[in-house]
């Protein structure tokens, strides 16, 4: 962890002395952790899951059923009138 102040005094600096030790740093703000800072490698894995959740779930809709099949302008009046 990582204490906001600590961020303002010292910088980047700071998290790069924490990122030395551990793949993700919190900060915190009055004690609570208010952000993450994380390597990219595993921000870019994270949003690999991410993409591959929503995919699933994409696929799992189609194979019961919950989908629409209609043309642009059905489809925006829809948006329009939900």
């Amino acid at each position: 962890m990582l204490a906001a102040n600590d961020l303002k005094v010292r910088g980047v600096k700071a998290i790069e002395e924490e990122m030395e030790h551990f793949d993700e740093v919190g900060i915190t703000e009055r004690g609570k952790v208010k952000h993450v800072v994380m390597k990219v490698e595993k921000f870019d894995e994270l949003r690999e899951y991410e993409l591959d959740k929503a995919l699933a779930e994409a696929r799992q809709d189609i194979k019961e059923g919950r989908f629409v099949i209609e043309t642009l302008d059905e489809h925006i009046k829809r948006l329009w009138n939900d």
